[in-house]
């Protein structure tokens, strides 16, 4: 079993989480440090987190988000059982093996497939250097739903997201409205909302929850300090809002702006791994 992270991590992760809906906070990643923070997107399921085979987050509920963090770099093992588990033994999601590179920023997040199985996806976030005066949307699809479109001015400016990818747009700073809707339509099933894209920052958006169950919902995760040096080290995430009323909840900025991000072609497309609901780490 590989050793805990460092020393303190467990009651750090909790106060990460009790801070979860707080605004801005910012954390610099140490030479040999990496910087995670862990998003529980499984509906109406209360979990606990492992890692490295010890509790970290206890009792931790749909839409919250802990960290960020700063771990030390290179191989953990992350855990998600019942919350009235015991131990690790018995896990809903994972283990899952994960390898974190020094200075970089990662979310963990449990979610369900398209399906409504539990599984995780460990994502890379973006911190490179934004230009003057934009932010960077980055949506990313982690429910039990098919692909979805992102409308802006009636016009879908992401298209045929699919979970567990993640679409990037740079845009100038700015707040409109938006919605999400299934793939080549304009009926949305999350939305019509709004949500401010702040020069400088990442904001980070998440479908996540159940079409069939009637609970998909957004959560919203920040990370600032980017409109400086590309070669600077990056300030690390906010807090993550979380909402299961999608009519009311923050979503897509900018929208004149996503309509000309995506004219210019400013659309970048990624898949995350991800690991299957139950899978055993034959090492441990």
């Amino acid at each position: 079993m590989r050793k805990t992270l460092a020393t303190g991590l467990g009651a750090g992760v909790l106060l990460a989480a009790a801070a979860a809906v707080v605004p801005s906070a910012t954390a610099t990643a140490a030479s040999g440090e990496a910087t995670l923070s862990v998003l529980h997107a499984v509906p109406s399921v209360t979990v606990d987190v492992y890692l490295d085979g010890e509790r970290a987050l206890d009792d931790f509920t749909p839409g919250k988000l802990a960290g960020p963090m700063m771990v030390p770099a290179g191989a953990h093992s992350i855990a998600i059982t019942a919350g009235d588990a015991t131990d690790d033994s018995k896990p809903i999601i994972g283990p899952v093996d994960v390898t974190l590179d020094a200075g970089g920023d990662y979310t963990a997040v449990a979610h369900d497939d398209t399906s409504g199985k539990p599984t995780a996806t460990l994502f890379t976030n973006d911190t490179s250097a934004t230009p003057a005066g934009q932010g960077r949307l980055i949506v990313r699809h982690v429910a039990a739903a098919p692909a979805v479109d992102v409308l802006a001015g009636g016009k879908a400016v992401v298209t045929n997201l699919s979970n567990p990818d993640e679409q990037a747009l740079e845009l100038p700073a700015g707040t409109v409205s938006a919605s999400v809707a299934a793939t080549g339509t304009t009926d949305p099933v999350i939305g019509p909302a709004d949500v401010t894209v702040t020069a400088g920052s990442d904001t980070i958006v998440y479908a996540w929850g159940s079409l069939d169950d009637g609970n998909l919902a957004l959560a919203t995760q920040t990370i600032s300090g980017l409109g400086g040096s590309p070669n600077g080290v990056p300030a690390g995430n906010a807090g993550l809002v979380a909402t299961n009323s999608p009519d009311v909840t923050p979503w897509i900025g900018a929208g004149a702006a996503l309509l000309a991000a995506a004219a210019l072609g400013t659309v970048v497309v990624r898949r995350r791994r991800t690991a299957d609901a139950g899978r055993q780490d034959s090492g441990r």
